[in-house]
């Protein structure tokens, strides 16, 4: 997703110098000839990511013009321009807002340096800025990646239920980003700024979950040494979101209903129960109706928490998304990490958009944390997303010579090493992330791995060990230990 950046200019040759100038380093340009085009079209283009301004112009100055732009953009990045004037005059622009300044003409490296310094400045502000939203419970709708068509329903019911305390059922495939809508119903209701506090419902321990979620007194149990305010305490006033709440155990589901009903909690232990003020919003990746069916979730409080259910959709329906999504965490892990990329080339873009993305948005964040930080240019490239694009077959030379081979000396011997190498890149690769994007554990890539060598190898032991650089005993344990003996069998 290319860059815009407005140039603003009453010299009509100025403004091609500067448009070629910026073009060529591949960003896209508007152009304006005076002050008023330029505040015009920040109004009406959203997608200007940058400004260069003259700041001698008829009519409304630059200085004018910067003002302007600031009042209705605070967050727009400014590069003021000038061919004349004292340094009171840039030094006025700075001070009104402009991120930098050159003298005119500048060479196209200096026009390009400060471009890229403006647009990164504008990334740190924008992420500390949503770091903010977030800490404080203020995250809206608008800091949402939305704009496929199939989000439009998902937004207009999300602002409704801001609009009052109804509880909430966010339901959708793990990953898709039911938390961010959950702040964002938060942010867009009365309550934005007051407490919002998570509840992974399937990570508590079974007997532990009363007490984490309505507390304790103290000396109620063994190890209880203080008293303890419970998760509904600590949202009293806010929201609390319980996140897979159909991992709740049938005990914890009957003081849930209890608490939904008075309004009230009984920490463990306590002489008299405690007034609450907590809006509910639920998630789930599971069916809640085919649970009350099975007698694992109570029918009552499947009622209580699905008044206003929300589907999110899986990524792999909003495609449209992506881009928007990639360049968001693309300057996320810049800033986060002291990275300069620039953003994703057209062929990496191209195949994150075509990729079916099974473990949704939480994979693709993952996905591009990892090609950020393998990144050795300016721009993602496929290559950064090993775990997305594959293993590249090597070429048959290259394998002839990584092998310590002889090159092919005849017709036969040329077929016979791409038979190979096609037998080699049709075999699935190993994976190294799961569905989610996570890393898979050790032992379940290694045992991947010798059973693709076995098969590869036709079951020769001692070829697979030497592969793998491991000797043959170890081989051998790891088989046992892997359950794969009757794979070497059958191969055998």
């Amino acid at each position: 997703m290319g860059k815009t950046i407005l140039i603003v200019d009453d010299d009509p040759a100025q403004r091609r110098l500067l448009q070629a100038a910026v073009e060529r380093n591949g960003f896209d340009t508007r152009v304006a000839e005076n002050g008023f085009q330029a505040v015009e079209a920040v109004e009406v283009h959203a997608d200007i990511d940058a400004v260069m301004l003259d700041l001698v112009m008829p009519g409304m100055s630059g200085q004018e013009a910067l003002k302007e732009i600031r009042q209705r953009r605070a967050d727009l990045p400014c590069i003021v321009l000038t061919a004349s004037g004292g340094i009171d005059t840039v030094v006025q622009a700075m001070q009104a807002g402009a991120s930098d300044f050159f003298v005119k003409p500048a060479s196209p490296e200096r026009i390009l340096v400060s471009i890229r310094n403006a647009l990164e400045l504008s990334n740190l502000k924008t992420e500390v800025v949503r770091l903010k939203k977030r800490a404080s419970g203020q995250l809206s709708f608008d800091d949402m990646v939305a704009n496929a068509p199939v989000m439009g329903p998902v937004v207009r019911m999300g602002k409704r239920a801001a609009g009052s305390n109804i509880p909430v059922l966010i339901t959708g495939e793990s990953g898709v980003g039911k938390e961010l809508l959950a702040r964002a119903i938060q942010g867009g209701s009365e309550r934005a700024g007051k407490p919002f506090v998570t509840v992974n419902c399937g990570a508590i321990p079974e007997n532990l979950v009363e007490s984490i979620l309505f507390g304790h007194a103290k000396g109620s149990f063994t190890g209880a040494t203080d008293n303890h305010a419970g998760k509904f305490a600590e949202a009293n006033g806010g929201t609390l979101f319980l996140d897979e709440v159909g991992e709740l155990p049938l005990e914890a589901q009957v003081k849930l209903l209890r608490v939904l009903q008075e309004g009230e909690v009984d920490p463990v232990g306590a002489k008299r129960p405690v007034k609450v003020d907590v809006r509910i919003v639920s998630a789930t990746n599971k069916d809640l109706a085919k649970l009350v069916a099975d007698g694992r979730f109570r029918e009552d409080l499947y009622y209580r928490l699905n008044v206003f259910p929300i589907e999110a959709p899986p990524l792999r329906e909003r495609r449209e998304d992506i881009p928007a999504l990639v360049a968001r965490f693309i300057a996320r892990f810049n800033a986060e990490e002291g990275r300069k990329v620039r953003g994703a080339s057209e062929a990496a873009m191209k195949m994150l958009c075509e990729f079916e993305w099974p473990g949704n948005v939480r994979q693709i964040e993952n996905a591009v944390f990892r090609a950020v930080i393998l990144c050795e240019g300016a721009l993602l490239q496929p290559e950064d997303f090993p775990q997305i694009s594959g293993l590249t077959p090597l070429s048959v030379a290259n394998d002839a010579r990584a092998d310590n081979l002889p090159e092919p000396a005849n017709d036969h011997d040329v077929r016979v090493l791409q038979n190979a190498v096609a037998e080699a890149a049709s075999a699935p690769p190993v994976a190294i992330f799961d569905a989610e994007g996570h890393l898979r554990a050790l032992q379940q890539v290694e045992r991947d791995l010798i059973e693709l060598a076995i098969d590869h190898y036709a079951g020769h032991m001692s070829e697979v060990a030497r592969r793998l650089g491991i000797g043959r005993s170890t081989l051998y344990r790891k088989l046992r230990e892997y359950g794969l003996e009757e794979r070497v069998a059958a191969e055998g």
